[in-house]
């Protein structure tokens, strides 16, 4: 969101420069190893409903078949295998996905309200237009599109509820898009960028993410989230812990939320994935380099070339990495 501050090299004298130049390089600070969001996975038990509502908002059906034993295992939730999903993308990116399976209904859930995984937020082109084309569908909106206001100004953005009680943020950029750190839209509605955890301890959650896969911390913004206030029933000036760790590709972020110690661990129907905002893929140049515990080994789940395995953060969220070296 914004820009890391920018720093000013001093002006050096030569007599400087040369002993300069007779110490010892700083090594380059090491990259992120995850790159960028790859898919966002959705727990529905309607997930001919998700097609349409999401086919209100320009996504295509790429894929329709039943989870594998191989990717129910990965994921620990060994009951989803069999389980029919549907594959979409937008015509913006087609490389990147939101997938919804079917899992059976887990009574009482309801979004944002529970830790792990709460919205995932997409990169849309002109934010009026989609609001028309969102007050159009059966999506819920929980709030309307505004600006973020402060330093963030420049960023309007929206929320809605989907069929899954999955919490989707629809987001654009009014400003100069050149100097915006958010990805540049490539159609109406484009694709995920940023997944929104939550967790009883922001800093927990930034010190895991730093440590295992050298994602940039951006600081913290804590404030109010009226939607997410109203959901717990918390008033709305509830000030949240918030902050933001950075992948290596342009605006695939993980933005951080901490909720209150009264916010528990997300239910789920025995031995299959959560439901709602389930769980997130994404991608890395070499799995076999990451010191994470996975759930099972890294396994060819996506082709000869993609392999793939999962692991279980710190507030109990499902992440999926799949290799696939990128630039």
């Amino acid at each position: 969101m914004k820009h890391f501050l920018r720093t000013t090299a001093l002006a050096l004298t030569c007599f400087a420069g040369a002993a300069l130049a007779q110490a010892p390089t700083a090594a380059p600070e090491a990259a992120p190893l995850i790159s960028r969001i790859k898919m966002a996975t959705v727990g529905a038990p309607d997930i001919a409903k998700v097609e349409q509502w999401y086919a209100a908002l320009g996504y295509k059906v790429r894929e329709k078949s039943t989870v594998s034993a191989a990717h129910a295992a990965s994921w620990g939730a060994p009951k989803t295998a069999g389980k029919p999903f549907i594959l979409m993308y937008s015509e913006g990116s087609p490389d990147v996905n939101i997938r919804a399976v079917q899992t059976d209904s887990v009574p009482g859930y309801k979004a944002q309200t529970t830790l792990g995984w709460n919205a995932f937020e997409i990169i849309v082109d002109d934010l009026d237009k989609v609001y028309a084309m969102v007050k159009a569908s059966p999506f819920k909106i929980i709030g309307e599109p505004k600006s973020l206001g402060g330093g963030f100004a420049s960023i309007h953005a929206m929320q809605v509820v989907g069929p899954g009680e999955e919490v989707l943020y629809l987001t654009s950029e009014k400003g100069d898009r050149a100097k915006s750190n958010l990805p540049m839209p490539k159609s109406m509605v484009d694709r995920p960028f940023i997944f929104i955890l939550a967790g009883h301890d922001v800093q927990a959650l930034q010190d895991f993410y730093t440590a295992q896969f050298n994602l940039k911390a951006f600081g913290r913004f804590d404030g109010p989230v009226p939607q997410i206030a109203k959901a717990q029933g918390l008033p709305e000036t509830q000030v949240f812990g918030l902050g933001l760790v950075r992948m290596r590709e342009r605006g695939n972020n993980i933005e951080l939320d901490g909720y209150p110690t009264s916010a528990k661990p997300r239910p789920h129907a025995e031995g299959q994935i959560p439901p709602g905002n389930s769980f997130v893929s994404l991608n890395v140049d070499n799995i076999g380099a990451l010191k994470v515990k996975f759930i099972t080994p890294p396994a060819a789940l996506y082709g000869p070339k993609g392999m793939a395995a999962s692991y279980v953060g710190p507030a109990g969220e499902l992440g999926e990495l799949i290799e696939s070296p990128r630039p």
